[in-house]
């Protein structure tokens, strides 16, 4: 099956897909779920979850990779293994699933052993993260929060348009799609007193963004040139950064986001591979001024359209469905991923199996596709009405964000990302 189009729109898989699902056999995410108190490795085909541990098991795919990839408790060992890997696994996935395949290894068989049904099961983040950089990459968003902040001088800082700007996170406290928000504490100070007190933010928000997970590290000393950065990076997940912007606004001068960031980032559970995005690849912005050497080289990105939704405890409880609050596109990223990794690594740094890079906050040109509060509110006084009749600046104990991901083209079947939910929870 070496010659396989996995991306062929045609394709059909013999275990059912709902019209308009996220996962036809064309995507086939990675994840990882607990099944008997033991985490299994998987790929989501519609409502079910295919599970590589049984599948392992059975010498499906001895022919293809060491079982112990498919075993592990988590991605890491085969995002180690590199693209021919990955690539050939993909392949021989999508021949076990294809209905008018010759493979017929698991049709034959009680296939119910290999499957589980996505409902019925917890799902857990799918590598051991560690390392997390976080980027402020969108042009749009970084222009906003220049002009918000700094309303009288440039919203741009000189670096912004040579360097694709990050910090490192806290990768321990990264959570699942479903995981409750506690609101965070922090000191916080008003512009009208003279000094800061503690205590749960009043300022909590959201920032819309899609992360690359990392394969095959390099060695430390050893960039990755940009164009090998796509034999270094597995795939992408949906993210939510969450942030306290008064615990941000207090603490961040001059180092940085810190507490203001570090307390929560949602991603959801489907990491979808360069192989399935392929048909959804994209020109990236045009970039002025040309950006250094090191920089050149790769101008492509994927498309993939992106919604925010929240809803609130009473849209909840009287049946509302959740208000869409953004709409915008992975495309419209200034900085792109290779890029992004390119100079995360220009100094020599590592990046590991399984590190994740976030994008930053990405935003559009219209106030509709604002990926963040801060922008979507213009700090707070533009509030935003709800179909239930309440306004918000930003986020209530009881809202429950969801983020949404989905790429469609031309000649090409449409896949997704699943979602990224957290519902916020009173401080502690």
């Amino acid at each position: 099956m070496e010659n396989l189009d996995t991306t062929n729109p045609e394709l059909q898989s013999w275990v059912p897909v709902p019209p308009g699902n996220d996962f036809p056999i064309q995507n086939l995410p990675y994840g990882a779920f607990v099944s008997g108190g033991i985490t299994h490795l998987g790929v989501a085909i519609g409502d079910r979850i295919l599970d590589l541990h049984v599948l392992a098991d059975s010498g499906a795919c001895d022919s293809i990779c060491d079982r112990g990839l498919l075993t592990a408790a988590t991605l890491n060992p085969l995002l180690a293994a590199g693209r021919p890997t990955w690539r050939a696994l993909h392949r021989h996935l999508v021949s076990l699933l294809l209905a008018q395949g010759p493979n017929s290894t698991l049709r034959d068989q009680n296939s119910d052993v290999f499957f589980v049904a996505q409902n019925d099961v917890r799902m857990r983040i799918p590598m051991e993260i560690g390392d997390y950089v976080d980027f402020y990459s969108s042009i749009e968003h970084a222009t906003n929060v220049g002009k918000i902040f700094r309303p009288d001088g440039d919203p741009l800082l000189p670096n912004w348009r040579w360097i694709p700007i990050g910090y490192h996170g806290r990768s321990s406290t990264i959570v699942i799609d479903g995981t409750p928000i506690v609101r965070p504490a922090g000191q916080r100070k008003a512009p009208d007193v003279t000094a800061p007190s503690f205590g749960p933010s009043q300022m909590l928000d959201i920032e819309l963004e899609v992360a690359f997970v990392t394969g095959p590290a390099n060695a430390l000393g050893s960039p990755i040139p940009i164009a090998q950065a796509d034999e270094h990076i597995f795939g992408l997940v949906l993210l939510n950064d969450w942030s306290a912007r008064d615990i941000q606004a207090w603490e961040y001068q001059p180092l940085g986001p810190f507490l203001g960031k570090s307390f929560a980032t949602t991603i959801s559970p489907w990491i979808v591979t360069l192989d399935a995005l392929e048909p959804f690849r994209a020109a990236s912005p045009y970039q002025e001024p040309e950006p250094l050497e090191y920089l050149r080289g790769n101008r492509e990105t994927y498309a993939i359209a992106l919604d925010v939704l929240l809803a609130t405890q009473h849209m909840r409880e009287k049946h509302i469905d959740p208000a869409i609050i953004s709409r915008s596109n992975y495309k419209d990223v200034y900085w792109n991923m290779a890029q992004q990794l390119a100079h995360a690594t220009s100094n020599g740094a590592i990046a590991r199996p399984g590190d994740l890079f976030a994008s930053g906050t990405i935003s559009g040109s219209t106030p509709d596709s604002l990926g963040s509060l801060l922008e979507r509110t213009w700090r707070g006084t533009r509030p935003i009405d709800l179909p239930d009749g309440e306004r918000r600046t930003f986020l209530e104990d009881g809202d429950e964000i969801i983020l949404r991901g989905r790429c469609t083209a031309e000649g090409a079947r449409a896949i997704g990302f699943g979602s990224a939910r957290g519902t916020i929870i009173p401080a502690h």
